[in-house]
């Protein structure tokens, strides 16, 4: 875009750079409109006998038409968009799930000239109407060829900015510990668990205290997938502490697989997550106890709307992890 003051008659067809006042201070032309011939005899009125325009090059797109575009490409599923204004575009959930940004291709596109995405913090909870992103085509006009390769990121990333919703999830807790213990682990550990998952839209299907010993929760593992669960909760009288401990035992003699155990979060660095084929278990730690955010207030949400995590899943949440 090639900047120039012109007269008037000469503009048209320019994009304002600057909005333009009348004799009150009141806007009477925004920057980025594009001038016509009936715009003449208004500027004139204004006492302006000259304007600072924009003269779109050829290969160029103007900025509304630019953060469209680049709004189409990004936007995945759950997600709406807002009218166009001044280069901009907002992005808003219109389901109840977790937000999903795909970090790399984001920061590519950033890298392209005049494109400006700003997100909230991915991996969160959204609710219906919450704003999650932003988009500002910058420098009132983008090149054709940076759209295209705006485009082709997002294509290859198959939507960059989407929600994935919750579901009314099933979840099957299972509690440890001595007889002498129960009562206590009972008060501490159901309510805490069941407020979260019911939160999050799912129910409690399955309470049930074991011993803690291997095969009571290996048994307990099989009856709780016999009730056709999205999810098992084991915790108990003590944390898991070491991977050969009773309950990772439990699990694997009931056919899991641990995917990881020790998390980069504090509360919660003695998570353990593991899988029966699809079915996640949640060895949580003691601070579940507690309704203060920990480790499991930043897995549960994702698990619960299906998605599967892997080990990376959750150290990649060791910058921010310190919740305290």
């Amino acid at each position: 875009m090639k900047l120039e003051a012109l007269e008037i008659e000469k503009a048209i067809g320019g994009v304002l750079i600057h909005n333009l006042a009348d004799a009150q201070g009141h806007k009477a032309f925004a920057k980025g409109h594009r001038l016509v011939a009936s715009d003449v005899e208004k500027l004139r009125a204004l006492g302006k006998p000259t304007v600072l325009v924009g003269m779109l090059d050829a290969d160029e797109v103007n900025e509304n038409d630019a953060a469209v575009r680049v709004a189409n490409a990004i936007t995945g599923e759950n997600i709406s968009q807002s009218a166009v204004s001044g280069g901009r575009v907002n992005l808003f959930a219109t389901a109840r799930g977790i937000l999903k940004v795909d970090d790399d291709a984001l920061a590519r596109i950033n890298l392209l000239d005049g494109i400006a995405i700003a997100t909230i913090s991915a991996n969160q909870v959204v609710a219906p109407k919450k704003m999650v992103a932003t988009i500002k085509a910058i420098g009132l006009a983008i090149s054709e060829n940076v759209l295209q390769q705006a485009e082709q990121l997002a294509r290859a990333s198959q939507k960059i900015i989407g929600v994935r919703e919750l579901r009314a999830a099933r979840v099957a807790v299972i509690l440890t510990g001595s007889a002498a213990a129960r009562a206590r682990v009972e008060k501490g550990l159901i309510a805490p668990i069941q407020g979260r998952v019911e939160e999050l839209g799912g129910s409690v299907v399955s309470n049930e205290f074991v011993a803690h010993a291997e095969h009571a929760i290996a048994e307990a593992i099989e009856r709780a997938k016999n009730l056709k669960v999205d999810c098992i909760i084991v915790a108990g009288e003590t944390s898991i502490m070491n991977v050969g401990d009773v309950t990772p035992s439990g699990i694997t003699r009931a056919g899991g697989i641990i995917e990881l155990y020790g998390a980069p979060v504090e509360p919660g660095n003695l998570l353990l997550l593991a899988y029966a084929n699809d079915l996640p278990i949640i060895g949580a730690p003691g601070c579940v106890k507690s309704r203060e955010t920990n480790v499991v207030d930043l897995i549960l949400p994702r698990i619960l709307s299906g998605e599967r995590l892997r080990k990376k899943d959750v150290v990649a949440l060791a910058n921010g992890g310190l919740l305290l």
